[in-house]
């Protein structure tokens, strides 16, 4: 019997823009919504555009799936009359180009950045870690910028925009989907991720064909609609879950590079 499975994320109403995030040159902002809480927005109008929204939708979602600690993810809606006030003109212009559907994670108040050099992960996290980000190609966990924060003495995953690459051109998408991650050289767990194997055997069984449908299910219509390409929302979804269901189907390509380049760090 096949697992019905339909996800679901909240939506919000952003109404107060409080204080830009300057960390690279997406320009995330601290936001408040209508229902009382803070969120890191990530605008739709910014760097990779919806792209780096999807992005982080299907990393944040399969690394909530795998047990992993992320900050809920909700749809953010943005008024037109919304950047209006906003004296910063290059603000401005960004809350304009980000009108309608944009994403963002609830505000971990108090959270600090993760430091290898201070804070120690274990072995089995550290390798459930390194095979998400694998399985995603995030380039963008590294010691300069780890994108993980600690909060309430637990680590937390944020930020995986720069994840799945191949979408920025959708050229050989088939062949990128079973090319090993190269990048994991870089990875600042992959020091302790010595449990690949073991993590590689039970996060298969967890991320089933299902479950990766329903998590690109819930990509707006919206975001995947260009004036560049002629494919439908539904078969641009299609190639998401053709992608990555052929990289959980041919792990042991991604796992094999990362333990790989652990021998060369030893």
């Amino acid at each position: 019997m096949i697992e019905d499975i339909q996800l679901q994320l909240r939506t919000v109403n952003v109404t107060r823009y409080v204080t830009p995030l300057r960390e690279g040159g997406s320009l995330p902002a601290i936001a408040e919504a209508d229902d009382g809480f803070l969120y890191a927005l990530k605008f739709r109008g910014a760097g990779q555009g919806v792209k780096a929204l999807i992005a982080e939708l299907i990393g944040g979602e399969i690394a909530r799936t795998l047990g992993l600690k992320v900050p809920e993810i909700v749809f953010a809606n943005l008024d037109a009359a919304f950047g209006r006030t906003e004296p910063d003109e290059e603000i401005q212009d960004l809350l304009k180009k980000s009108v309608g559907l944009n994403l963002a994670l609830h505000y971990l108040s108090g959270a600090t950045t993760y430091d290898p050099t201070v804070n120690t992960v274990p072995a089995m996290l550290a390798s459930q870690i390194v095979w998400l980000d694998c399985l995603l190609t995030n380039v963008d966990r590294t010691p300069r910028n780890t994108n993980m924060l600690m909060w309430r003495n637990e680590l937390w995953l944020i930020d995986h925009g720069a994840s799945l690459y191949f979408h920025h051109s959708w050229q050989n998408w088939q062949e990128q989907a079973l090319r090993p991650f190269v990048q994991v050289k870089d990875h600042v767990l992959l020091p302790q991720a010595n449990e690949l194997e073991t993590v590689d055997a039970a996060f298969r069984l967890l991320l089933t064909p299902e479950r990766i449908r329903s998590i690109v299910n819930i990509i707006p219509d919206e975001w995947l609609i260009s004036d560049q390409h002629t494919e439908s929302p539904e078969e641009r979804r299609d190639v998401y879950f053709e992608f990555l269901t052929a990289r959980i189907r041919y792990s042991e390509i991604f796992v094999k590079e990362a333990q790989h380049a652990r021998t060369t760090l030893i």
